[in-house]
């Protein structure tokens, strides 16, 4: 939304709603009057509802921060409706709306804004269009500073937080201070020590992580009495984006849960040149983006960060508790946690890392560490070779470390070929890292083949272990894989007792389900990914039906 008046306004964020178009949105209101003054919902309300505009004026405003006044970002006139993005993820208002001429309303709850977009598909459309195109409006304006970040760029918990607001497609901005020095944060009584901060409405929240963050935004999940969910997934990569969405657009009342944010290893990838439709490619940001996007539009009600501490069965039911203590109960659940990234035993290490310049992702936020410096790339597979291409086109000398002797055993030919085409990558097979060296940031790294190299950056693409050390009871193969379907000993009592076979993907507790780089046998592919979380719920329903 721009600061300017309703007739003014982008014909997507505001679309010229027809007379029928408008009859049956105001269907899903309850009608009110209002009054010159008067708000309709304020900053940090949890729960608000979409505002139709029957007559009057709505003036949307981003309240005063302490430091900054008060700031009108757009008003809405007759036939235009009120709300933005966080409608449909559940995030509290970050704006304020009031009345600036007195008029009529209808208010659209968010239970029924849901059924709206269920119910009415060109309704539907228009508004996910209206909603999402005011969110990407809202980022450049005055807006942003209702969620800012202060910290130091090389900070690792900083770029949690920033990573965790791009990948929830929140509207913030973030601010770096060099190593040391505190800047504009001198006047608020913050010392070094305390950093990151966020300041939420202008409230600052010292030492902030992304679940301090997202619990103030109402972002964390909070049980209702008696709620039981008919699908409730366990991680937010390709995967688990994919089984949400199918089993939302399928009719599953379903919940998705994320230890960090969605996207998984997907959304560290800068380019993805073989998936199905992107001829040209596509960044692991934008894929997830619309997939998180389309998550809403079927009404996933997505929650991070939050993590899983255990999954167990409850007769009838399931049973995920969240490390905060949070229970949800489910029907039946898929497992797509993903794997967590292995590291190097190298000394200094972990210092390093803190540092800022051990990386295991290669995109605009990382690029900014590096800033065209020498950087080393570890790994042979898929994703190295994206991230070696990537940050030599941004201007980064690369060395590209692999283990084996033969580059394409386990990388696409077309990503070999450009690498070995590229004058810019230096690649180094049958070779390891052996050492790392500098002051109090990443300096050297020694190869066992090239000795002592300049790198200010060391991105690690090594490979992941199964992210399974929370799940008890299900049977998994000696390196943490979840077998599932035919791997599984179909004549276990379980079984006997339900009088069938375990269904594709199904683990050895019945409906519980694996996909993805956690599941035995998986290929490890965002495109397979993707097809097994769909898959999934197919044996949901064959699960649910049973």
């Amino acid at each position: 939304m721009k600061s300017m008046e309703h007739d003014e306004l982008d014909a997507q964020q505001q679309p010229v709603l027809t007379d029928a178009q408008w009859e049956r949105m105001c269907a899903f209101g309850t009608d009110e009057r209002f009054g010159v003054g008067e708000y309709l919902f304020r900053s940090g309300d949890r729960d608000y509802d979409l505002i139709l505009v029957e007559s009057g004026q709505v003036e949307v405003v981003r309240d005063s921060l302490g430091w900054v006044d008060e700031t009108v970002i757009a008003r809405m006139g007759p036939r235009s409706f009120v709300g933005e993005l966080g409608l449909l993820n559940g995030q509290g208002a970050f704006l304020s709306a009031r009345g600036s001429e007195a008029g009529r309303i209808l208010r659209v709850s968010r239970t029924e804004l849901r059924r709206l977009m269920a119910d009415d598909d060109e309704l539907g459309d228009l508004v996910l269009h209206a909603l999402w195109a005011r969110r990407e409006s809202l980022r450049a304006g005055p807006a942003a500073l209702t969620l800012k970040f202060v910290g130091v760029g090389s900070d690792r918990d900083f770029r949690a937080l920033r990573r965790f607001a791009e990948r929830l497609d929140l509207v913030h901005v973030a601010a770096e201070l060099p190593p040391g020095e505190l800047g504009a944060l001198t006047g608020h009584d913050i010392t070094a020590d305390q950093l990151p901060v966020a300041f939420i409405q202008g409230e600052p929240i010292v030492r902030a992580t992304p679940g301090l963050v997202s619990e103030r935004l109402g972002l964390s999940y909070h049980a209702q009495d008696d709620e039981v969910a008919d699908l409730v997934v366990v991680g937010g990569g390709p995967a688990g984006l994919a089984a949400a969405i199918y089993g939302a657009s399928e009719g599953l009342d379903t919940v998705l849960v994320d230890a960090i944010a969605p996207g998984g290893q997907a959304a560290a990838t800068s380019r993805i040149e073989n998936f199905l439709g992107f001829p040209f490619g596509v960044s692991g940001r934008d894929l997830i983006g619309q997939a998180c996007l389309q998550a809403l539009k079927f009404g996933v009600r997505v929650y991070a960060p939050c993590e899983a501490q255990s999954l167990s069965s409850a007769g009838d039911l399931l049973e995920v508790t969240l490390v905060d203590g949070a229970v949800i109960h489910a029907r039946s659940a898929i497992v797509t946690a993903g794997a967590a990234y292995r590291t190097l035993d190298l000394d200094r290490w972990a210092e390093f890392e803190r540092a800022g310049s051990i990386f295991y992702a290669a995109t605009q936020l990382e690029l900014k560490q590096v800033s065209g410096s020498p950087v080393v790339v570890v790994g042979g597979a898929n994703s190295a070779g994206q991230a070696a291409l990537y940050l030599a086109a941004n201007g980064c000398p690369v060395r590209l470390v692999v283990r084996g002797s033969d580059l394409g055993s386990r990388m696409s030919a077309y990503l070999v070929d450009r690498l070995l085409e590229d004058p810019r990558i230096e690649v180094h097979t049958g070779s390891r890292v052996v050492g790392l060296d500098g002051g109090d940031m990443l300096e050297r790294v020694r190869i066992d083949s090239a000795g002592d190299v300049d790198a200010r950056g060391l991105f690690c693409f090594i490979g992941a272990d199964p992210a399974t050390g929370w799940l008890t009871g299900l049977d998994c193969d000696a390196d943490g894989f979840v077998r599932t379907g035919t791997d599984l000993a179909a004549q276990a009592l379980a079984w006997q007792n339900l009088g069938r076979e375990p269904l594709p993907f199904e683990t050895s507790v019945p409906r519980v389900f694996a996909a993805g780089d956690v599941r035995r046998g998986s290929m490890k592919r965002v495109a397979a990914a993707v097809g097994e979380g769909s898959s999934a719920v197919a044996s949901v329903h064959r699960a649910l039906a049973g």
